[in-house]
């Protein structure tokens, strides 16, 4: 296994930022999302055994991403177990906690990837860091 860390820090508390990770309201608008893509389907339900699927239409592409989830403990771990249809018989797991700092909190995305998927590990890096970064933007709207 590989495992890919990134870690962002929120200004907000760690409630209301682990309440809008498990939002099927908001989840189009961050998760997965990229600058150039279109939003197609977002379904998502956070809770343990739920599933997720998010298809994003990226030019001529669909990015289709989708997941189950292992444990929602809030407000503090979401796992779940993650694949694109390139793999489904593949998932792989994504462990992501919320842990207070002073009057925010940091969140902490650790994405275990098969051996198949070492290759990608800096480009899985910046996928999430760039994902974290959207859900900031949920959490704090300008």
């Amino acid at each position: 296994m590989t495992e890919v860390r990134v870690e962002k820090r929120f200004r907000h508390s760690r409630e209301r930022v682990f309440d809008a990770f498990v939002d099927p309201l908001t989840v189009g608008q961050w998760l997965f999302r990229t600058p150039e893509g279109d939003l197609e389907r977002a379904d998502y339900d956070a809770r343990a055994g739920g599933e997720f699927a998010i298809f994003e239409r990226r030019g001529e592409m669909l990015a289709r991403h989708f997941g189950r989830f292992i444990e929602v403990e809030r407000p503090v771990r979401v796992i779940f177990d993650f694949w694109v249809d390139e793999a489904p018989e593949d998932p792989t797991r994504v462990t992501v906690t919320f842990a207070p700092e002073g009057d925010g909190c940091v969140v902490t995305l650790s994405h275990d990837l098969a051996p198949g998927w070492a290759a990608y590990a800096e480009r899985t890096a910046a996928g999430w860091t760039m994902i974290l970064d959207n859900l900031a933007r949920v959490v704090a709207p300008d």
